[in-house]
């Protein structure tokens, strides 16, 4: 509970009004039974009109406190337990947002998503629940209980012979209900994670005709989260009847043992009705309490897929940082005996770099990228070209060895210094949903819309920007789904040359664009981003010929290091891939 401390004491008041404000339900549910016996003995049987009159303005009186208190106990419980939930969302998403890409790996989409609302949902209501009953259940019960003895000890007797059967029975019911609980949240990220995937993907879906076969993984899961829901319910479904079968029994008990109390002349009407209204209410708390322990045991397994965020250990953090207000400067970059894994406990233990190398995702990399130039990576797929460049502004940390900027090992810059300084077009283009102005600004959220046509023209986008009808104010769908993938492709390198970065990262970002675009795009490279050192990722020779280095990957290792002419004169690969590439284009034109 200390750790969620912090989000109840900015509402303490609320928290404290709330169950506060309740007591007054609770006080009036005592005293109206009693009320009600005396109208009934002294009112009714004595046709005392005054008196029937006056207690009834009396018990009048009772239920608009009693409304009153509700309606205040029901307000101030709604907003402490809202107020605390919208927080404890915030820190989880802020918490998600300081992620690596290697924490990220750990959890699924789907799953995410879950634990930020359909898991904080479950902690909201039963918070809400808690507050409202926390008081007003025992309270009741205990009120209920102890006026119950006071009108006749002999009768009450019956209430604490059922109270532990029924304790026992909520007891069994709570913890068959709670594993059952956490596989039914298990079974919704299941079915989040399908559904996310096959909402994004939907164009693939259609152009393959997949949709039956959709239709089919979406149904299996559908069916997974109906049988869990089911099998955590049918627990929850027998709790009412188990109560009311109680209350009914009880009720049946205090009639019939009552009676012949009163006709012994031990006790009058008016008390036998009141004392069966106690046992109600006895019985009736002991199910408000019930349902709050069933419901906090669903939350309780919200609340441990939540503190699964909560503890991951971020593992890219500024703790370490030597030179937290350093920035990048002149965009040197250099790559000293450096080898990674994702295996994270491969990093944990640099002894099995040297033991297992095959395991490496990159094997002792070596090589310098003065500022300004042009730096080419070929390789195959699976060689290790992404990893590579992911190295530089730390989405992932080396296993061993350094990556080295300016001089300075990355790990000794803040985060935020060293990602400003460089800009990156990743493999997956994704765009955000909202005008083509508001994506572009994520580069310079202050620059001016000169500024914005100047990177767009640069990256080739600004013909097809304002060639609809809205220009730059163009809606884009989530994911750029109303764009070309070429389109993309080129608002990505806008938007990172607006950042004006001295390193840029191109991650095959001109796949989809035809040569002589691309063409134009590396003229603007050279001649608009001269001091800039430009990492280019290609499948294309074409795309990297002009570089002052082309390294060529192969299985984590470089095989080769130097120009396009040099490389087509000593590395055996390099030649291959050109002359077929070459091939295929005359192919292609005639």
């Amino acid at each position: 509970m200390k750790r969620y401390k912090p989000y109840i004491k900015p509402y303490l008041s609320a928290f404290l009004l709330g169950p506060l404000l309740m007591i007054t339900e609770v006080l009036g549910e005592i005293m109206l039974p009693k009320m009600m016996s005396l109208i009934i003995n002294h009112g009714v049987a004595q046709r005392d009109t005054r008196y029937i009159l006056w207690m009834g303005i009396a018990m009048a009186a009772v239920a608009l406190v009693m409304a009153l208190g509700g309606i205040g106990g029901a307000y101030f419980s709604a907003k402490a337990s809202i107020c605390f939930t919208s927080d404890l969302r915030q820190d989880l998403f802020a918490k998600v947002q300081k992620f690596s890409f290697k924490n990220i790996d750990d959890f699924s989409a789907g799953s995410l998503v879950t634990r930020l609302t359909n898991d904080i949902q479950q902690v909201q209501n039963v918070t809400m629940m808690g507050l409202r009953l926390m008081f007003r259940a025992p309270g009741m019960m205990i009120g209920a209980l102890i006026m119950a003895f006071i009108m006749n000890s002999r009768l009450a007797v019956i209430i604490l012979i059922v109270i532990p059967l029924l304790t026992l029975a909520i007891v069994t019911i709570l913890r068959t209900a709670f594993p059952r609980f956490q596989v039914m949240q298990k079974a919704i990220d299941t079915l989040n994670n399908g559904i996310q995937e096959a909402l994004t993907n939907v164009r693939v879906i259609k152009s393959f005709v997949r949709e039956d076969y959709e239709e089919a993984k979406f149904k299996k899961a559908n069916t997974s989260l109906k049988d869990a829901s089911m099998g955590a319910l049918n627990v929850v479904i027998m709790t009412m009847p188990v109560m009311m079968l109680a209350m009914n029994i009880t009720t049946l008990a205090v009639v019939w043992y009552g009676g012949n109390i009163i006709i012994a002349g031990d006790m009058q009407v008016g008390d036998l009705t009141a004392f069966t209204t106690y046992i109600v209410q006895i019985l009736m708390s002991l199910m408000m309490l019930s349902m709050v322990f069933l419901q906090s045991s669903r939350a309780m397994a919200s609340v441990k897929r939540m503190n699964e965020i909560m503890d991951v250990e971020i593992d890219l953090t500024d703790e370490c940082s030597g030179h937290k207000e350093k920035e990048v400067t002149e965009g040197r970059v250099e790559f000293r005996d450096v080898c990674f894994s994702y295996q994270t406990e491969r990093q944990k233990n640099m002894e099995n770099v040297s033991k297992k190398p095959e395991n490496l995702v990159l094997d002792h990399l070596n090589f310098t990228a003065l500022p300004g130039q042009t730096i080419g990576i070929i390789g195959a797929t699976g060689s290790g070209k992404t990893s590579l460049v992911q190295l530089i502004p730390r989405l992932y940390d080396v296993t061993g060895g350094q990556v080295l900027v300016d001089g300075m090992d990355v790990r000794e810059y803040s985060l935020k210094h060293l990602r400003n300084g460089v800009g990156m077009v990743l493999q997956k283009n994704v765009l955000f949903s909202g005008s083509i102005e508001e994506n572009l600004r994520w580069g310079a959220e202050e620059a001016s819309m000169e500024e914005l046509r100047q990177a767009a023209d640069s990256a080739q986008a600004d013909g097809f920007i304002t060639a609809f009808p809205k220009g730059y104010q163009s809606e884009i769908g989530q994911g750029g789904s109303n764009v070309s993938g070429g389109q993309k492709q080129r608002l990505c390198i806008a938007r990172a040359l607006l950042k004006a970065p001295k390193i840029l990262i191109l991650d095959d970002s001109t796949s989809a664009v035809d040569t002589a675009t691309e063409a134009k795009i590396r003229e603007c490279f050279r001649t608009a981003l001269k001091d800039t050192t430009k990492f280019i990722i290609a499948q294309r020779i074409s795309s990297v010929e002009d570089a002052d280095q082309i390294l060529v990957l192969d299985d984590g290792k470089i095989a080769a290091m130097g120009t396009h002419q040099e490389l087509l004169k000593t590395c055996e690969p390099y030649q291959e891939i050109y002359y077929s590439q070459r091939d295929r284009e005359k192919e292609v034109s005639a």
